[in-house]
């Protein structure tokens, strides 16, 4: 089901049919370096990753990540979304693209255009984002949206920048 379109893009809720590229996504180099490895190896990892984590907030939040599609060529090319994430204090805005889509401005776009239905759609009236304080190239994505750094907060085991808007 599409949630968004953008002049280039589609942004629509994953099926476990898309589990060969969430496969690809979450074992690519910069999802394991910035986001970090879910143990997602197999078809079958990747189908049970997207019922329990994608549809699983679609039924529980109304909302979630989706997946990322370059209409051009019908080709899926990343995901963003929003996530209700135990230990924020609010909903986030997350993105990951495959590396040969990065660079080319469809992150901005979805971004922008997620954050415009996060407020619109959904209501929210703040929309926070965590990074690593090396994912230079994320921090400039959610300053570019509007988003400003808000401090520093330990998520787990790891400190991170917090950015709110």
């Amino acid at each position: 089901m599409t949630i968004i379109e953008t002049p280039r893009l589609i942004l629509r809720q994953f099926t476990t049919a898309d589990a060969p590229f969430v496969l690809a996504l979450l074992n690519s180099d910069g999802w394991l370096q910035f986001i970090g490895d879910r143990g997602v190896r197999t078809l079958e990892d990747a189908e049970k990753y997207i019922a329990d984590k994608f549809i699983g907030s679609y039924a529980a939040n109304g909302f979630g990540l989706y997946e990322v599609i370059l209409k051009s060529e019908n080709t899926p090319i990343g995901m963003c979304g929003l996530v209700n994430r135990e230990g924020l204090e609010g909903v986030d805005i997350g993105f990951a693209m495959l590396p040969g889509f990065a660079g080319k401005g469809h992150a901005f776009e979805a971004a922008s255009a997620t954050l415009e239905f996060a407020k619109t759609k959904i209501g929210l009236k703040r929309v926070l984002a965590i990074t690593m304080e090396t994912n230079v190239r994320s921090i400039k994505l959610l300053e570019r949206i509007g988003l400003r750094f808000d401090g520093k907060i330990m998520f787990g085991e790891e400190e991170l920048m917090l950015y709110a808007g």
